[in-house]
């Protein structure tokens, strides 16, 4: 797989590739990599944002900034683009992010996503370059740069190899295996804390019924969401 993520604050990026699942999927030969909107700007003195027209408070990207930096990038008509590779702008009003948009993302071998700023992108880049809208929750924040790494940690994790071990992402929240529910409830010593005990069917020994524990733990959190 391939990410680029569109920004204008790259060096963000800098912890979130530090992250162990992050290092794993790139040692197996996946790419994520950082693009700089800035540096290509077709305006002086790297401009990349302008006045909405109709008035109003804060600043615009502009469709043409974002244009120039996809083709540097790509080498290839923008506008053609979305055609051949996901093109995904963040944005607060966009299709709503969940595990399975995850998983759909990472079945997807080219990915590439645009970080707003500001008040956002000229809508004409959501329509006309991005083949996708989504956002990470109706709440609005400073950036894209957030809910890039919240959807590359989400992808990310699902590739091979990733969290180390086969069977790491099996059981998880709103996975297949529970249902599509959220995770189970889990227990480690001590087994009693301040007269607070760990359920007793975890600690009987018998792998089917802590299964069906779990598994109805899964149902009643999904009942209270």
């Amino acid at each position: 797989m391939n990410i680029d993520v569109f920004t204008l604050f790259p060096r963000w990026f800098d912890w979130f590739l530090e992250q162990r699942h992050v290092r794993n999927a790139l040692e197996r030969g996946h790419e994520l990599e950082t693009v700089d909107i800035r540096a290509t700007t077709p305006l002086t003195a790297g401009q990349v944002d302008d006045t909405p027209y109709g008035g109003g408070a804060g600043m615009v990207i502009r469709v043409d900034v974002v244009e120039s930096a996809l083709r540097a990038r790509y080498g290839a008509d923008p506008l053609e683009l979305r055609r051949h590779r996901r093109v995904i702008a963040l944005a607060p009003g966009g299709r709503q992010f969940d595990e399975t948009l995850a998983s759909e993302l990472a079945n997807e071998k080219e990915i590439t996503l645009l970080c707003g700023r500001y008040e956002g992108f000229d809508e004409r880049v959501n329509e006309y370059l991005a083949s996708d809208v989504v956002s990470i929750g109706p709440y609005v924040l400073t950036g894209g740069e957030l809910p890039a790494m919240v959807m590359c940690d989400a992808v990310l994790r699902k590739l091979p190899g990733a969290l180390g071990h086969e069977d790491s992402a099996l059981e998880e929240s709103f996975s297949a295996a529970l249902e599509g529910a959220p995770e189970y409830p889990h227990y480690t010593r001590p087994a009693d804390w301040h007269g607070y005990l760990v359920p007793d069917v975890l600690t009987s020994g018998d792998h089917g019924k802590v299964r069906e524990w779990r598994l109805e733990q899964s149902r009643r959190r999904m009942g209270q969401a």
